[in-house]
């Protein structure tokens, strides 16, 4: 048969054939396991081969012989079944929501400590049976994740323009100060005022809002720290070795020896669910991504409700 490339893709029926001639005697015999006939089985074999371009069964050989690519190519349709029993599996857990496992990406502490949580423990009590593992990454990654597949639903910082999002949450930038600090006695902190002490400057989710806060006022901070970790650097703040700027989110309540106040100009970012395609969420994730919108919508209706009791 002569090689060329191939012009259609395998049928699931031609590759159930491929795996059953691996455990027979004869091309006739695992024909008949998936239910064909010899004439049904050699014409199966031969279009499989006609839509790869290339010999799979060695017919020299006494008995069942792969040739050197149809062995290397078994592992892969035994991939294709597997994955059709998870597919078969998934499908089953979604039906009722029963089981199943939901990993959530997170693009930093905002996320993960304050904003996910909450509604995390109301779509647990709606079904307790789904595991729900959360993996923090910068925004960045987190975003490639999504989009490679790896994950199906994460909370990043909005806008997105390549997801379906919906806004979980709206942080702020606060000034973090030693506790006897001059600027800790004032109630909104002029952002200008936080150039003159050494800066310990955030690598984690809000490093790049930072950034910009400072440089759209022409101002440039004194960084003497770049640190990742948020409670090394509330330990540095603490002990009086700089002043930082962090999104308020993250922080916990209070921490002993920092106070946390508003900056002047200040600056915001909203906190959002996003997805590939909300219409093409698996029913796990559908789950979740509809337990997310009657959460907003119920802390939106509570909120307008303490506004009107004012």
């Amino acid at each position: 048969m002569g090689h060329r490339s191939g012009t259609t893709t395998p049928t699931l029926r031609q590759l159930e054939l491929l795996l059953a001639l691996t455990s027979s005697d004869g091309i006739a015999s695992a024909g008949a396991k998936v239910g064909m006939s010899p004439s049904a089985t050699s014409h199966a074999l031969r279009a499989l081969e006609n839509a790869l371009g290339t010999e799979l069964i060695d017919r020299n050989a006494s008995g069942v012989a792969l040739t050197y690519t149809g062995e290397h190519v078994l592992p892969h349709v035994r991939d294709v079944f597997a994955s059709l029993q998870l597919v078969q599996a998934t499908a089953l857990a979604g039906a009722e929501l029963k089981t199943g496992l939901l990993r959530l990406g997170s693009f930093g502490a905002s996320a993960t400590i304050r904003v996910l949580p909450p509604l995390i423990e109301r779509f647990k009590a709606r079904h307790p049976g789904v595991d729900v593992v959360v993996t923090e990454k910068p925004d960045e990654q987190t975003s490639r994740d999504l989009i490679e597949r790896r994950l199906e639903l994460a909370a990043v910082t909005l806008p997105k323009s390549d997801f379906d999002s919906q806004t979980l949450a709206v942080d702020e930038l606060v000034a973090v100060l030693p506790s006897g600090h001059p600027l800790a006695k004032l109630e909104t902190v002029p952002l200008k005022e936080m150039t003159a002490d050494p800066f310990i400057l955030t690598r984690a989710g809000s490093q790049a809002l930072v950034t910009k806060l400072f440089s759209r006022s022409g101002l440039r901070p004194r960084v003497t720290y770049e640190l990742l970790q948020l409670m090394s650097i509330l330990e540095l703040v603490a002990s009086g070795k700089g002043i930082s700027v962090l999104a308020k989110l993250a922080l916990p309540d209070r921490y002993n020896g920092t106070v946390f106040r508003p900056l002047s100009p200040g600056t915001s970012r909203r906190i959002g669910l996003v997805c590939l395609n909300e219409n093409r969420l698996s029913p796990v994730a559908r789950a979740f991504w509809q337990e997310a919108r009657r959460y907003h919508a119920d802390l939106k209706s509570s909120a307008r409700q303490v506004d009107t009791t004012r």
